[in-house]
């Protein structure tokens, strides 16, 4: 059994995926090929957004973001303890600082009833200039964007939606991507819609924001190669993901579909069993990863060992929250509270079963029978 199944997609349209990477090799165009542009025209059109500038990585797409508001040493970058290191990385690389909120018990995404709590926080105890949100939508499901958009107006503070999990997801009927000014998700082969190497892609609908991002995907370019205008990054998309992603876009609605289907099916099975991410009402996962809280880090322990015992995968996200990581350790503001009990609480219990949009009904009671079974036995 597969954690994601990425070879039963890929049989599902390979003579599309072959006849597309064929033709970038016959054209010999493989860097910002024309299938690139005609991604970026998908994507948009995708998510309903003015601009789509694809790039090479989730992470470069992050960086891209903050260098185009000019992020810089002596700003805070409020963001979620609880995410793959990216997420705070590129704000460290920039010589800001990444400033740690708590999560929700239940969302397991950034508590926006803690945000205003955490600014007024920084105003009063350091110098920083609090530049921007990013809000991580944890394994596809959005953040709470009305609470978070109302703090971004009150106190002027940019938000990045980082949608590197949520490609495809839905916020009161809005897609992910378009939750923000500046959006940005990652084709990484396990995301909802990945390539088959690295890629990303920034979403926005201010034109300045955009023809500084196409700048800075090339090094910082102006009018020409030899002409920099900006500090960028080398940052762009090979053709031939940007073809691969094409061919995967055209059946992304019917995935996203199937993976609503799945998650129904497991949490029909094990919600009187066990504590569930909880999506709230008009909310739309894309469920890049279907999560699941043990009673303690020991009961989880035996869960594993017994699942793996059957051949059935598991993965942790996330057993160390940023904030206890050593790269972040002589970088967290002393000044500030950095006790995150929550993030810390679920960090120790949870876990994931696979989840892909081929998984089998008998796939899905094999796992959860084997999960109940133990469950019961603990």
């Amino acid at each position: 059994m597969d954690f994601i199944n990425l070879k039963k997609q890929y049989l599902e349209i390979k003579d599309e995926v072959d006849s597309s990477i064929t033709a970038v090799l016959s054209h010999g165009k493989y860097i910002m090929g024309p299938e690139v542009e005609l991604l970026e025209n998908e994507l948009k059109k995708y998510v309903d957004s003015k601009y789509s500038i694809s790039c090479s990585s989730g992470t470069d797409a992050l960086l891209m973001a903050l260098l185009a508001i000019d992020v810089k040493p002596g700003d805070a970058i409020i963001t979620t303890p609880f995410t793959f290191i990216a997420t705070a990385e590129v704000v460290s690389l920039l010589g800001a600082t990444p400033v740690f909120v708590d999560i929700d018990s239940k969302t397991f995404n950034i508590d926006p009833d803690l945000i205003e709590l955490k600014i007024n926080e920084i105003h009063s105890k350091t110098n920083l200039n609090i530049k921007a949100i990013i809000p991580v939508n944890i394994f596809g499901l959005p953040c709470d964007y009305d609470k978070i958009k109302s703090l971004s107006k009150k106190y002027n503070i940019e938000i990045i939606e980082d949608a590197a999990q949520s490609f495809g997801a839905q916020y009161n009927s809005q897609k992910s991507c378009s939750l923000s000014n500046l959006s940005c998700t990652s084709f990484f082969p396990a995301k909802p819609l990945g390539c088959y190497g690295d890629g990303g892609a920034i979403f926005t609908n201010d034109p300045d924001l955009n023809e500084k991002l196409c700048s800075i995907r090339v090094h910082g370019k102006g009018n020409h190669k030899y002409d920099n205008i900006n500090i960028g990054i080398n940052g762009r998309l090979d053709t031939i993901q940007a073809a691969v992603l094409i061919e995967k876009l055209k059946i992304f609605n019917d995935e996203i579909e199937q993976r609503q289907a799945v998650a129904k099916k497991y949490n029909d099975y094990l919600k009187d069993y066990f504590d569930l991410q909880y999506i709230p009402k008009d909310y739309k996962s894309a469920w890049a990863q279907f999560c699941l809280l043990a009673e303690d880090s020991l009961s989880r322990e035996k869960i594993i060992n017994y699942l793996s015992d059957k051949n059935i995968p598991t993965a942790i996200y996330y057993p160390k929250p940023l904030h206890m990581q050593e790269a972040f350790s002589k970088l967290l503001n002393v000044d500030l509270d950095n006790s995150f009990n929550i993030t810390e609480d679920i960090s120790s219990r949870i876990f994931s079963i696979p989840m892909h949009p081929y998984l089998s009904d008998d796939e899905i009671g094999q796992i959860c029978t084997a999960l109940i079974k133990v469950k019961n036995e603990l």
